[in-house]
């Protein structure tokens, strides 16, 4: 149990280092990757990055020279690894050619009804093998094929020094991130220094009315804390519950659950915020179909949070306590604000520009197409590049700038300091979504995915509420739901991306997000600012905002598995395939 040993000791650094000695969540996660990467043995690591993309084989027969395999391989060179168990490393058996499929199906080498899940194979022995044919099934009970580079860089990787695998991982993650969350924390200032976010809520409250003032509450926090932290949306929108408090004569406590249902569960469901964007990175899930699967969940989570605040407020009053206030506006140049379509377009704009390039296709003449219609190569690669992730928000961030300068027209300096005051917060964000990434890779490197494979009676449902819990126990333990959702994403996202828990990935990814959410107490920073901008006490946010959000998150589990039962492959894939072939 080697490997639950090192996992362990991982979590304890990251937890008991955030939590008792204070430690910044980026010194956490580095010392727990630097522990983890110094524990693991090289035969884990060979193990594991063999493993994330071998294919497994049963009924080997090396007298027939026939296999049976359970993933669409092309024919081509492979190498064969015996498999005795996580305790001994694998061992070569030797380079074999895997040869087309025939017409006619490939008789079992057992004599046994073929699986449909299996595929048959002929295969050949172009030299000679590392350990005699005779031998092969006697060597162990399991087989994996595998590309000879992938044999040859595992081999490679469990060779390297630990600080080396650490640096690495923690470079190609900044790499990967970097652009999208300064794009994103630019277009999340100048939502704010534009007045474009006020605009939204307004607008938004003007056609509900103060009757529907919880719904237009829960529906701005939510669209607000997809480019916004939840902190900023709840500040900024705070205001307007004490004002529509002072109007109405009650229900605050109804208006600051709302903003909380809202911009909570964005806050960890839908892309371009650093918690989901990475995890639809680790679980190989496309931006457009996390954002779509993202709020589609997270919607009704924060409708189910809202429920649960309607219920609450017939029964308690939260009073409204004399507070010094934060103004929102206190000038004739601070009221102007862009119209609604201005204010919406850097939100709306990168899920446009990236779902483009789900629209895209090829005939099977070799023509491009998008969205079923013929188009010329020119126009397909404007396309391809405009639905890139990093260049739709660079494009979006763009547009946010263009919005504030139209609106506010700051001087150079004012607008020089907003985008350096964004700059420099996305700076902290990258560094622990790096640290978050490369703790995890070192994790898997544990073969911890193996590990939960073999866990008795694995099945997909299984897989998913284990991922929310794990994450719910991470965030209960040190506060913060994204370095909870980095701890959660390396020790499922190799059983999930090699397709080793039968379970699609966007649900593990969407079951991580709503496993952030519970439970929110003193331990977590958005606790604090909660309580005291909303004038609770420390014993109210327990009662009220506690179990809202742990609600809201089971909820999102629920919504979950019962589409996981409706719809096996997510229907959001299924959507947007179709819409392309159409």
């Amino acid at each position: 149990m080697l490997t639950l040993a090192i996992l362990s000791t991982g979590l304890i650094i990251v937890v008991g280092g955030i939590l008792a000695l204070r430690l910044p969540a980026f010194v956490a996660l580095i010392l727990a990757g630097l522990t983890v990467g110094l524990l693991t043995p090289s035969r884990l690591i060979e193990r594991a990055a063999v493993l994330e993309k071998a294919a497994p084989v049963k009924q080997l027969s090396a007298e027939t020279q026939t296999l049976q395999h359970s993933q669409n391989l092309e024919a081509g060179p492979f190498t064969l690894l015996a498999d005795a168990g996580s305790e001994t490393p694998l061992q070569i058996l030797g380079d074999i050619d895997l040869l087309p499929v025939d017409d006619a199906p490939v008789a079992d080498p057992a004599g046994a009804t073929v699986d449909s899940k299996w595929i048959s194979r002929r295969f050949e022995i172009p030299g000679q093998p590392s350990v005699p044919v005779a031998e092969w099934s006697q060597t162990a009970r399991t087989f994996w094929l595998v590309s000879p580079s992938v044999a040859a860089s595992a081999v490679q990787d469990s060779q390297k020094f630990f600080m080396v695998r650490l640096t690495s991982a923690l470079g190609e993650y900044c790499g990967s991130l970097a652009i999208m969350i300064v794009a994103a924390s630019i277009i999340g200032r100048c939502l704010l220094d534009s007045g474009a976010a006020s605009c939204i809520v307004n607008s938004t409250l003007k056609v509900v009315g103060e009757q529907l003032a919880p719904a237009a509450f829960v529906v701005s926090g939510f669209v607000l804390g997809i480019p916004v932290f939840f902190d900023t949306v709840f500040y900024l929108m705070i205001p307007l519950g004490k004002a529509l408090r002072l109007r109405t004569g009650g229900n605050y406590l109804l208006y600051v659950l709302s903003i909380v249902a809202g911009g909570t569960m964005a806050h960890s469901l839908v892309p371009p915020t650093p918690g989901p964007l990475f995890i639809a990175s680790e679980f190989q899930v496309s931006m457009p179909t996390m954002m779509i699967g993202g709020t589609a969940v997270g919607l009704f989570a924060a409708a189910v949070g809202m429920l649960y605040a309607v219920w609450v407020n017939r029964r308690c009053e939260l009073p409204l306590r004399d507070m010094p206030e934060t103004p929102t506006t206190d000038t004739a140049e601070d009221q102007r604000q862009p119209e609604l379509w201005a204010a919406l377009l850097p939100i709306l704009l990168p899920v446009v520009l990236i779902s483009l390039g789900a629209l895209l296709s090829k005939s099977a003449d070799g023509e491009h197409l998008f969205a079923g219609v013929t188009i010329g190569a020119s126009l397909a690669a404007v396309i391809k590049s405009l639905s890139d992730r990093n260049l739709a928000l660079l494009i979006s961030a763009a547009t946010a700038v263009a919005v504030l300068v139209q609106t506010k027209r700051p001087s150079r300096q004012k607008l020089a300091d907003a985008l350096h005051h964004a700059v420099t917060s996305a700076g902290t964000i990258i560094l622990v979504t790096a640290a978050g990434g490369a703790f995890g890779r070192m994790m898997r490197q544990t073969s911890v995915a193996e590990l939960l494979q073999n866990l008795p009676d694995t099945s997909p449902a299984l897989v998913v509420i284990a991922a929310f819990f794990v994450t719910t126990a991470v965030r209960t333990a040190q506060g913060s739901a994204t370095v909870a959702m980095f701890t959660a994403a390396g020790i499922f996202g190799g059983i999930v991306t090699s397709g080793a828990a039968g379970v699609d990935p966007l649900y593990v990814a969407l079951a991580v997000g709503c496993g952030s959410k519970p439970v929110a107490w003193m331990n977590d920073s958005g606790f604090w600012v909660i309580t005291r901008m909303s004038g609770m006490t420390e014993a109210e946010g327990l009662r009220y905002v506690s179990p809202m959000t742990g609600i809201a998150g089971l909820a999102g589990l629920v919504a979950i598995l019962i589409s996981m039962t409706l719809f096996p492959q997510n229907p959001v894939d299924q959507l947007l395939n179709s819409f392309s072939a159409s």
